[in-house]
């Protein structure tokens, strides 16, 4: 049994790992990198992390297993995480964590319109309020000319539809899901390196180390991202909520602070409206958990 300090401690590893890989790629701006090399080696990282952490049993997967959502996330990750990377030059860590976290309404609309689930007053308040907070995080201030929307656009499309497959995959009980994760970074990486080794082979880009450096940090705290938000929603297995919550809204304002005070990221009075209609967004949609 986890102890509350354990459970505690596992939600905010969680948020560091999830900051932390923001950072990292905001830092790789000033050496020139290559983002398709950083990501195919963050897959690799992830991939030997999760076999020797889960061990899982790969004679379990067979032609019967989702092989078409693992194929659909395996190929969506590494372009979403390449859009994550852009946004976050462009637009900064605050703007890009916000519109990450607010793609959690792409599976609650899902859930909705897809899947007929009723909706509550609360729900209804939360996706409205939260939509208002994107206006306002992602608004460009006139003088910025730097902002590119199509990126942090993409990131929270592309994690809301990522969302949803991987709810999808844990319908398939009879696999165990460290499994599933398995195959689908499995694929991811697949898709990543042939990526890369098409830049290398056609475009004459040079593989260089501080790349597989930049990329082997992203592998190890992506990875220890999903390690401590898995073992925190086993630790909170009677309060999901409180895990989606805390996870959500810790990324959120840690990033804020980061981006604020350390890469001095300039936001306007709109945008810090819109990071605490945010923050009330999340809390409607928790609420809504219980009602």
């Amino acid at each position: 049994m986890c102890s509350k300090f354990d459970t505690m401690l596992f939600l905010v590893l969680s948020i560091l790992c999830s900051v932390i890989v923001g950072v990292i790629f905001k830092i790789t701006r000033k050496y020139n990198t290559n983002p398709i090399q950083i990501v195919a080696v963050n897959y690799l990282i992830a991939l030997a992390l999760c076999y020797f952490t889960f061990s899982p049993n790969l004679a379990e997967v067979n032609s019967n297993s989702p092989w078409n959502i693992y194929i659909a996330i395996g190929v969506l990750l590494p372009f979403v995480f390449l859009s994550l990377v852009a946004s976050i030059k462009h637009i900064g860590i605050v703007k890009t964590d916000a519109a990450q976290r607010l793609s959690l309404f792409i599976p609650i609309l899902a859930a909705w319109l897809i899947f007929k689930e009723e909706f509550n007053s609360y729900k209804v308040a939360g996706i409205i309020i939260g939509f208002l907070a994107l206006l306002f995080i992602l608004r460009k201030q006139s003088e910025n000319k730097e902002n590119k929307w199509l990126y942090p656009a993409a990131v929270l499309i592309g994690f809301g539809v990522i969302d949803i497959l991987f709810k999808q995959i844990t319908l398939y009980t009879s696999l165990p899901y460290p499994t599933s994760l398995f195959v689908v970074f499995c694929i991811a990486f697949a898709v990543a390196i042939l990526i890369a080794i098409y830049e290398i082979a056609v475009k004459k880009v040079n593989l260089e180390l501080k790349n597989i450096l930049f990329g082997a940090l992203v592998g190890i705290f992506n990875f220890g991202n999903i390690l401590f938000y898995l073992k925190a929603h086993k630790a909170f297995a009677d309060n999901p909520s409180t895990v989606f919550a805390g996870m959500n809204m810790g990324v959120i304002i840690l990033g804020s602070f980061v981006g604020l005070l350390f890469f001095k990221e300039k936001l306007s009075k709109i945008n810090f409206i819109g990071i605490f209609l945010a923050l009330i967004s999340i809390i409607f949609i928790v609420i809504s958990q219980f009602k």
